[in-house]
């Protein structure tokens, strides 16, 4: 049970200030009978709360996913620069938000937005095996050699040791993807496949073989793969049928 103007807080009806004023004025019904107390406990998931009219659809936590641009912050705020979280639509902020698994500021494609944080340790932990692959471009020739080094496991110069990566030359997703970037073998592209998330990772990973990374997307974070219809910068809501899509550890 959570007082109601804290229930309808976080599902960004208003600031406390706000929804308080909606309930002392009668504008909140709690089982088609108006509540005037901001204080009254409530249970979001039984009970059935209108504001204004307009039945509350609750949800306990939300999952988003964004296709990131270059260029902003995976981060949930920053004085001085653009976050992820601020390129949301306004219906879709609300309290608590955060990248789960942060991307470079200029690494682009699959990014989780979520503010339910067992989910987002889950999805980012290595003992989950939950796989991301990214695209890279690199500065050089992508070669047998560098997919064994991936496959044995790279080795930073501190001494950090990686966990064995797959690193293809054809992109190993399903379509629509396949049609789009894997027709062709094209020399300095490969698709890297990790389950871990060392700082600049993937882009450590290719500088320890000699190659430097000049374009970095995630294309996929378990078997959810990127939407191809989001436009660059556009999140919408994950359905639960893709949330689960996550943690499906199939492998390619």
């Amino acid at each position: 049970m959570e007082r109601l103007d804290k229930v309808l807080v976080s599902q960004n009806i208003g600031s406390r200030k706000e929804v308080q004023k909606l309930i002392k004025t009668g504008l909140v019904d709690i089982d088609g009978k108006v509540c005037k107390k901001p204080e009254t406990k409530v249970d979001p998931e039984v009970s059935s709360i209108s504001v204004q009219g307009k039945s509350l659809n609750f949800q306990k936590y939300v999952y988003i996913m964004m296709n990131k641009p270059a260029g902003v912050l995976s981060a949930s705020n920053d004085r001085n620069a653009e976050t992820v979280i601020d390129l949301l639509p306004e219906e879709m902020k609300r309290r608590g938000l955060f990248p789960a698994g942060r991307l470079d500021k200029d690494t682009t494609g699959l990014l989780i937005i979520t503010d339910d944080g067992d989910f987002a340790h889950n999805m980012l932990s290595p003992k989950k095996h939950v796989f991301k692959l990214y695209r890279a471009e690199t500065d050089g020739e992508i070669t047998q050699e560098h997919i064994d080094k991936f496959e044995k496991g790279i080795v930073f110069s501190d001494g950090t040791q990686c966990l064995p990566a797959e690193l293809y030359t054809l992109c190993p997703l399903e379509e629509p993807y396949k049609s789009l970037l894997g027709k062709e073998v094209k020399p300095n592209v490969g698709f890297v496949k990790i389950c871990e998330g060392k700082f600049h990772q993937v882009k450590k990973m290719f500088l320890a073989v000699g190659l430097k990374v000049v374009f970095l997307e995630r294309l996929s974070i378990g078997e959810l793969v990127l939407d191809t219809n989001l436009k660059t910068g556009e999140s919408r809501y994950l359905n639960n049928y893709e949330k689960n899509m996550i943690f499906n550890t199939k492998k390619t």
